[in-house]
C-alpha cells in the first residue's frame, strides 16, 4: 500500500527515574484466539477484502521491538515521545494469502511542528511525504478539503523535501522546506493549492521482478533524482514467500519547486528525469543493492540476489 494517514493516539504514560535512557522496547500482545485479534489487517482488495485477518508476528517481535532513541528525563519533567508506526511498510503480503508483521517504527521527539499545505481537490490517489536524502520521514494523504499535515517532524534535520504523487499525474517535489521546533511551515494554501500536470498515455509503466532470499522479507523502492534532489517515489514489501515485487511509476517529467516565501511556489518541469529511476532492494542483515531503469519507452524487469552484509 502507498496510502497512509497521520493519526496521533495516546499510548499511555509511566513514571521513570530522572536520568538518561537509550531505548524503548514495545512488547506485542499475541493473537490468542480467532476474535478479538490483537494484531490484524483488513485488506481493501482481493478475495478477502473487508475481512479482518491475523498478522503473523515472529517470536523476535513478540519478545519486544527494540527502538534505539536516546533521551533524558529531568526531575519533575514530563517527556513526550512520538512513535511513528508506518503501517504500510510494516505489513508483508505472502503468496498464500496471509500477512506478516515487520514493524517499521521511528521514535522522535514530541514537538508541535510540521509541514502543511493544500493539494488540488481534482487529484485522486494523492500521497504527500516529507523526506530527507531520499528517506521518507512522514507521509500522509489529504483530507476532504485537500489539506495535509506532516507532523511531528524532527527539527534537528532542519530542511526536508516534500513529494506529492497522484494517480495518472507526474510527481511534484518541493525542495528545501525548513522545519523548526515549534511552528508549522505552510507550503501551499487553499487559494493556490499544489496541482500536478496530467500525465500522457500511458501514465505509468511497471518495474517488476524478484528479490532473493525471499525469507529475508526484502523491500524494494524506486528513487528519482530531480535536478539534483533525490526522492523516493514508491515502495513495496516483496512477497516474503516468492520475493516477487512490482511498482507502477510515473513516466512523465516531474516538476520541482524550491521553497521560498511569499507563496505560491513556482514549479518547473524537469524533462531529464522523465522515466528515470533507481530501483533499490534491501533486507535486514543483507547488503543493499540498486540499479538504474529507464521506463520512458517500455516496462522493465529487475531481479536482485542479496548477499549477507559483511
Amino acid at each position: 500500500s502507498t496510502r497512509r494517514t497521520c493519526v496521533l493516539e495516546e499510548l499511555g504514560q509511566t513514571a521513570l527515574r530522572a536520568g538518561s535512557y537509550t531505548q524503548v522496547r514495545l512488547v506485542l500482545d499475541p493473537n490468542t484466539g480467532a476474535n478479538p485479534l490483537n494484531n490484524s489487517v483488513v485488506p481493501t482488495s482481493g478475495p478477502d477484502a473487508g475481512t479482518e485477518l491475523p498478522l503473523d508476528t515472529p517470536s523476535s517481535v513478540q519478545s519486544g521491538i527494540k527502538l534505539i532513541h536516546p533521551f533524558t528525563v529531568e526531575p519533575d519533567e514530563v517527556k513526550d515521545l512520538v512513535l511513528d508506526f508506518d503501517a504500510c511498510r510494516s505489513v508483508v503480503s505472502r503468496g498464500n494469502g496471509t500477512f506478516g508483521l515487520k514493524p517499521v517504527i521511528r521514535p522522535m521527539p514530541g514537538v508541535p511542528n510540521g509541514i502543511a499545505g493544500f493539494v488540488d481537490l481534482a487529484l485522486s490517489g494523492v500521497v504527500v511525504s516529507a523526506q530527507k536524502d531520499g528517506v521518507v520521514i512522514r507521509q500522509t494523504v489529504p483530507d476532504s478539503v485537500g489539506r495535509f499535515v506532516l507532523s511531528p517532524i524532527d527539527p534537528a534535520q532542519s530542511m526536508y523535501d516534500v513529494v506529492v504523487t497522484a494517480t495518472d499525474h507526474a510527481t511534484a517535489v518541493v525542495a528545501g522546506v525548513p522545519v523548526s521546533s515549534d511552528t508549522t511551515t505552510q507550503i501551499s494554501t487553499t487559494v493556490t493549492p499544489i496541482t500536478l500536470p496530467p500525465a500522457g498515455t500511458p501514465a505509468t509503466r511497471t518495474v517488476s521482478g524478484t528479490v532473493t532470499p525471499a525469507e529475508a522479507s526484502p523491500t524494494v523502492r524506486a528513487l528519482q533524482t530531480v535536478d539534483g534532489v533525490t526522492v523516493e517515489i514508491a515502495y513495496v514489501n516483496a512477497d516474503d514467500m516468492t520475493g516477487a515485487h512490482s511498482l507502477a511509476l510515473p513516466i512523465d517529467a516531474p516538476v520541482l519547486a524550491t521553497y521560498a516565501t511569499p507563496l505560491p511556489l513556482t514549479f518547473a518541469s524537469v524533462p531529464a528525469s522523465a522515466g528515470q529511476y533507481t530501483i533499490e532492494a534491501a533486507a535486514s542483515g543483507y547488503a543493499t543493492q540498486s540499479d538504474h531503469v529507464d521506463l520512458s519507452s517500455a516496462n522493465a524487469t529487475k531481479n536482485f540476489v542479496l548477499s549477507v552484509a559483511p
